[in-house]
């Protein structure tokens, strides 16, 4: 049987826990000979959060009533034995529903109002304020429980047309696409903005998130769900009903709010849901199938899919089966076909991705080291030739011996100047990269494009807007991987020379690539150039509405440069680490060149004394390079899955 999502995701938390404790081990080691440094604490340390922090966002988009809580409940939760989150008849997900763990919050549900729509903060600037959230204890080992909390995500209010126009749930431009008024002229509408569950499941503790979304009139109205949240999920689970096929309000969603292409295809699943609703005792199973591969034909020509890229579901029969312990429904109900499709598909792509991170990172580690190693051996082998030198000579020859290595050493100190002079030109020129990717420069961007967005009249130039501020923005990271390769031009030539100079071992490495940035601003400019679209045009009338998008790209731009600007550091950090290194170890020879000669002027037997205490420290020094060997090796076993014997023996 193929790997299930849950399998496949196990798998990935326990290789994120080995090879942490591998890297922490393997940090030790390096501290405890020596081998370490603060530029190459933090490489590591960054290499640990980028493992650590490795979040998967499985987002279920569909429009109301698809059944996307019912397949978060048979695909995730069904180990309860029950329905967590609300999937009975009338009970829908009224709101976005963020379902995570976070170690430093109790199990919760918070739910943030509605109202909070009408003022100007961000859904991010919201998720710092807890206190403005309604929140509800969530009990873990209570299944019981833990649904009838979660059921208030399904909350409504009744409100006046004027409020819900405030709201964005209410439109006199397009009055078929208005919630019906009651009896008392209100409106029904959801009564929060946003619900984050925190409990502490053994998927979401390996960094798995999982968002359950409203409709269609949720999705357009909220900016910062569609173009924030859904836009950066890893895989988008797209449900369609079986028994409608694509509706008009099904092809809203498509065309709108999901980004689908050659690049993103791999990330959206399409999904026939309630395939159970075409089950007939008077059909044979050759017949429903047939009925079943025509409706998936039919879907995916309508969305542009090969029919392979659309599966068909049961997630209630699913679930039942599941709880049921029942085989043969499970096999039926083709949930396990959608865990093997997220396992294989998604995940599969992140784990891949995310390892060649890491091989990355270690290689260029494991060559910074294997330098330092070499040029303790260079050092070493430099001061056995010159002790065996000293064997007989006189009280004059080690006193001119001294007075040369104090005149080597001070000429040493004299051309250490130059090394602070680079450091100088290289920080002058790294204030170039944080001025274009501050967060100054990036408010300024804003204002420009929420200037353009607030211009009275139709949006009809929205697009163009943007394209102009999305190509001001990636200028920016072209001007900061322009300003890196200038970098290290500047310290290719600096090393050369001293290299020549001072006899280092220093290595001009090639600044990381931003291209995977520059990738995920033309993913952010897909989305949202999707989202002004003529469906959106009325709404990019309101003020608030455009103020929403604008706050939404600020965030995800945000956050994007500081990434940028935290790789480029590292990498201009660990070069001048090396020379620092180099520098540490030069002085630390003249320290021990000069006590060797005292040594020897103690002592008749001096000299074969010392040589006898260099050889020892010559073995050590040939030890690590041994054991430095294995230290990467298992580090990169780890990383392949293929360390065959108990992790400890790295250490």
């Amino acid at each position: 049987m193929a790997a299930t999502f849950n399998d496949r995701w196990s798998e990935h938390g326990a290789w994120q826990r080995e090879f942490v404790f591998l890297l922490r081990l393997f940090s030790r080691w390096l501290k405890e000979n020596a081998l370490s440094d603060a530029a190459t604490e933090a490489r590591i340390k960054r290499l640990e959060q980028k493992v650590r922090a490795d979040k998967v966002m499985v987002a279920f988009v569909a429009e109301y009533s698809r059944g996307k809580s019912e397949m978060i409940n048979a695909v995730f939760f069904a180990s309860y034995g029950r329905r967590i989150m609300p999937a009975s008849a009338g009970r829908t997900t009224m709101c976005p529903t963020e379902i995570g763990y976070e170690p430093d919050i109790a199990p919760c549900l918070r739910l943030l109002p509605v109202h909070t729509r009408l003022q100007p903060q961000s859904l991010d600037d919201w998720r710092a304020r807890q206190n403005d959230w309604v929140c509800e204890t969530l009990d873990v080992d209570d299944a019981e429980q833990l649904r009838n909390t979660l059921e208030r995500v399904t909350d409504t209010i009744q409100v006046t047309p004027l409020e819900a126009q405030a709201l964005g749930f209410w439109h006199a431009q397009t009055p078929q696409a208005n919630p019906p008024l009651d009896a008392q002229g209100l409106v029904q509408i959801p009564k929060w903005r946003h619900a984050l569950v925190n409990i502490a499941h053994p998927l979401l503790k390996q960094g798995l998130v999982i968002l359950d979304t409203p409709g269609l009139n949720a999705i357009g109205v909220e900016p910062e769900l569609t173009v924030g949240l859904i836009a950066k999920a890893q895989a988008v689970v797209f449900i369609l009903g079986a028994d409608t096929g694509v509706t008009q309000s099904d092809l809203g969603i498509w065309r709108d709010h999901l980004v689908h292409g050659p690049d993103r295809d791999a990330g959206i699943l399409v999904v026939l849901n309630k395939i159970d609703t075409l089950w007939d005792e008077l059909s044979t199973e050759a017949q429903m199938q047939e009925q079943l591969a025509i409706q998936r034909s039919k879907a995916a020509e309508l969305l542009g899919l090969g029919s392979n890229q659309v599966l068909a579901v049961s997630a209630q029969k699913g679930l039942i089966a599941k709880v049921n312990n029942n085989p043969e429904l499970l096999a039926r109900s083709g949930i396990m076909a959608l865990e093997t499709a997220l396992a294989q598909g998604m995940l599969g792509q992140r784990h891949q991705l995310l390892r060649g991170t890491v091989n990355a990172e270690l290689m260029q580690l494991q060559s910074d080291l294997g330098r330092s190693i070499q040029m303790q051996e260079r050092e070493l082998a430099q001061q056995l030739a010159e002790t065996e030198g000293l064997r007989g000579k006189s009280q004059d020859v080690l006193d001119q011996m001294r007075s040369n290595i104090a005149m080597e050493q001070q000429r040493f100190e004299l051309g250490c100047r130059k090394f602070l002079a680079v450091k100088s030109v290289q920080a002058k020129l790294f204030q170039r990269i944080t001025l274009a990717l501050n967060d100054q420069s990036l408010a300024q961007e804003m204002r420009s494009l929420e200037t353009s967005l607030a211009q009275p009249g139709l949006k009809l130039g929205a697009k163009k807007a943007y394209a102009d501020t999305f190509d001001r923005l990636r200028r920016r990271v072209h001007s900061a991987q322009a300003i890196a390769y200038d970098i290290q031009a500047m310290h290719a030539a600096t090393f050369a020379q001293i290299n020549r100079e001072f006899d280092f071992d220093l290595l001009c490495v090639v600044p990381p690539s931003l291209d995977i940035y520059l990738n995920e601003l033309a993913l952010a400019e897909l989305h949202h150039t999707k989202y002004v679209g003529l469906r959106n045009v009325l709404r990019l009338q309101q003020s608030e509405f455009t103020q929403r998008l604008v706050r939404v790209l600020d965030a995800r731009v945000r956050k994007l440069y500081e990434s940028v600007l935290s790789e480029l550091d590292v990498w201009r950090k660990s070069m001048m680490g090396a020379l620092d290194a180099q520098t540490q170890l030069r002085r630390a020879n003249f320290a021990q060149r000069l006590e060797t000669v005292e040594k020897i002027e103690e002592a008749a037997g001096g000299v074969q004394q010392r040589m006898e205490q260099m050889m020892v420290r010559k073995h050590a020094v040939n030890g690590l390079k041994n054991k430095l060997e294995h230290q990467t090796a298992c580090l990169f076993a780890a990383n392949e899955d293929l360390l065959s014997q108990d992790v400890l023996s790295c250490a």
